[in-house]
């Protein structure tokens, strides 16, 4: 009886070849179960898990049935009984820590169960301390064609004219782009004056800033206009379509909050951006990096909390909204003011962001581009650079594999 051959040993080469792609393999194998992991604790997937341990399910349902109040009716001084009893039987479930993303399906779903679980801090809390949004992506380089850049940035005797209006090159980078130019086309169209329907606009703007790739709605948003070119400054103030986005009648700030609190997607952005971009007083600091903090102020457009340029010449940002009549509120209502027109963690995000879109054309290749992006990000927050995709690698092995 004919033994099988025995395997031949590796040659040295493929050996070596092994060693080298083993280890970026492993890694990012590793790194894709964690992101499945992250993403895997929406708050939906999170319910469907309570739901079938029969102690959550109860728990949850008593807080839903007996725990949720509306805007009209706000929490008591203190939680029923019942509702402690309910929550501290979610307290080891997955439902305490889930989160929501902005570009997911059903996001007002997961919302709704977000605002359940964490009951007390859903209505009358001015200092809403956590944000429903998954916070584990960072902004990613951007890349550009140096062609597309080349079409955009005319030249005067060899020189780059800096002085031109950097706002409408801006929004013509999102032209380039199909996705971009359908969505600016449809807030743009739900927002025009004669056919504007406020609620309509502002769900487009939304879809807008959650659907159109970051860096283009940034840029479109954020883009830096030289001193005194007030046709910059007004195309960069009418991004929003204020006139149609904004309140017609300018409310009491504290209302305006109220209204906001009220509407779970418009509370949670609020939350969002409270725990993005306000300062820390006793470390005068901000709390994160400043990509979050403008994520999260984007977040807002869209909403009744909806922010805005205050004028043309500057780069000032305000709520469309007063503290006049606030009476013995007026120290919170001008608080919550603060938050936009006084802030120094937003103001210096803004200020960076347009730094940033300002350099895009002077900038040579794709490489210092990708540097920019990350100049004020946190280290330790920053995509590492991958050597091979898990695909690519494993195809590699197999061929490998196969040579000996």
């Amino acid at each position: 009886m004919a033994w099988p051959p025995s395997p031949r040993p590796l040659r040295p080469g493929v050996l070596l070849l092994l060693l080298l792609l083993l280890p970026p393999l492993l890694l990012r194998a590793e790194d894709t179960l964690s992101t499945q992991r992250r993403f895997m604790n929406n708050c939906i997937q999170a319910r469907r898990k309570c739901q079938a341990n029969p102690t959550c399910s109860a728990a949850y349902h008593n807080l839903l049935d007996s725990c949720i109040y509306s805007a009209s009716t706000p929490p008591p001084s203190r939680e029923p009984e019942e509702c402690q009893r309910a929550a501290q039987q979610l307290q080891n479930s997955s439902l305490m820590g889930c989160s929501c993303h902005r570009r997911m399906k059903n996001q007002s779903a997961c919302l709704d169960i977000f605002w359940t679980v964490h009951t007390a801090r859903s209505l009358g809390d001015y200092e809403l301390d956590v944000s429903p949004y998954e916070d584990a992506v960072t902004s990613k380089p951007w890349k550009m064609n140096v062609s597309k850049l080349s079409m955009l940035k005319p030249d005067v005797e060899g020189k780059p004219r800096l002085d031109s209006n950097l706002c409408l090159k801006l929004a013509m980078l999102c032209t380039l782009n199909e996705k971009c130019e359908r969505l600016r086309k449809a807030y743009g169209e739900a927002c025009s004056g004669s056919r504007c329907q406020r609620p309509e606009c502002r769900r487009q703007l939304r879809a807008f800033f959650e659907k159109a790739p970051e860096p283009l709605a940034q840029a479109l948003l954020l883009c830096p206009c030289a001193p005194g070119d007030r046709s910059c400054g007004e195309r960069r103030r009418h991004t929003i379509a204020p006139a149609c986005a904004l309140p017609s009648a300018v409310p009491n700030c504290l209302q305006l909050r109220h209204t906001c609190l009220a509407e779970p997607l418009c509370r949670s952005r609020l939350a969002d951006f409270q725990t993005h971009c306000h300062p820390l007083h006793a470390m005068k600091s901000c709390p994160t990096e400043q990509s979050r903090c403008l994520r999260a102020y984007t977040g807002l457009i869209g909403t009744a909390m909806t922010p805005n340029f205050v004028s043309s010449i500057n780069t000032s940002v305000a709520l469309s909204c007063t503290c006049r009549g606030s009476g013995n509120l007026q120290e919170e209502c001008e608080r919550q003011e603060r938050s936009f027109s006084r802030n120094p963690c937003l103001s210096e995000a803004i200020a960076a962001k347009m730094q940033f879109h300002r350099q895009l054309f002077q900038q040579q290749s794709d490489s210092s581009f990708s540097v920019l992006e990350h100049q004020n990000e946190n280290p330790a927050q920053r995509p590492q650079p991958r050597m091979f995709s898990l695909v690519s690698c494993t195809l590699t092995l197999t061929l490998l594999l196969r040579l000996w």
